[in-house]
């Protein structure tokens, strides 16, 4: 999946980014404005409804505005990460098996957008990031329609950090499947875990219903792995089994 599309947003009276990534993506836009005015005008289009359905792919944003009679066709572009870059982020990621559970959790540790800035990779957007490009009348930017579409996508990072790492360059599948070889190495070369048991090639007896003592399967990490990065990948695999059930986004 290359790109993500979500519905559009009802009218509201207020919203406003709550996550820290969520008021950084906000502050880019702001930061990158020349005209204020049109960034408050954008907020109220935003809470308006007027911005149609998003589409979310690697390095752009797309939506159409509808302001008064008029259909708007809306782009903010984003630089991507190279493939250097996304390699030095994934092995940040993948040292600390507590990063992998928060992403999956819908959180963005700033640890890691600190770490990773540490290894010259930006995830967050900085001043002049965000190029707005619309096809109204408009010669300033951010125009109105533009900074609508930025508004609401702070509020898509908000509920999912993953559809930052997908404006970054990576979908969410391919990122997790590269975590996933990073923690457990290369398909032919895992070590399976071991389970031991009392007596070799047989399971213990069904303990009766009044033991007191439960029976326990020793499970021995790989060798040069921990318990946590088992339970990562664990966390790995039940995020793809909730990305194939639940998941609501459109194919692009």
């Amino acid at each position: 999946m290359t790109a993500r599309g979500f519905a559009a947003f009802p009218k509201v009276k207020r919203r406003v980014a709550t996550t820290w990534w969520g008021k950084a993506w906000v502050k880019a836009l702001e930061d990158t404005a020349l005209n204020t005015t049109l960034i408050r005008l954008g907020r109220r289009y935003a809470h308006a409804g007027v911005v149609g359905p998003i589409t979310v792919s690697p390095g752009r944003l797309h939506a159409q505005v509808h302001d008064d009679d008029t259909v708007y066709s809306t782009t903010v572009r984003v630089p991507a990460l190279s493939e250097v870059q996304w390699g030095r982020f994934l092995d940040r990621v993948a040292e600390h098996s507590g990063h992998i559970a928060a992403l999956l959790d819908n959180d963005m540790p700033r640890d890691l957008v600190l770490a990773a800035e540490e290894s010259g990779v930006d995830l967050l957007p900085g001043i002049g990031d965000l190029e707005p490009d619309c096809d109204c009348d408009s010669w300033e930017l951010t125009c109105r329609h533009a900074a609508a579409l930025a508004f609401q996508v702070g509020w898509l990072l908000d509920a999912d950090p993953f559809v930052l790492l997908l404006l970054k360059g990576k979908p969410e599948q391919e990122l997790l499947d590269a975590l996933r070889e990073r923690v457990a190495g290369p398909v032919g070369t895992r070590t399976p875990v071991v389970v031991s048991v009392e007596t070799a090639g047989q399971l213990p007896a069904r303990p009766s219903v009044h033991a007191t003592t439960p029976v326990v399967l020793a499970v021995e990490p790989p060798p040069g792995f921990e318990a946590a990065e088992l339970v990562a990948l664990m966390e790995i695999a039940a995020s793809r089994a909730r990305a194939l059930l639940g998941s609501c986004t459109l194919e692009g």
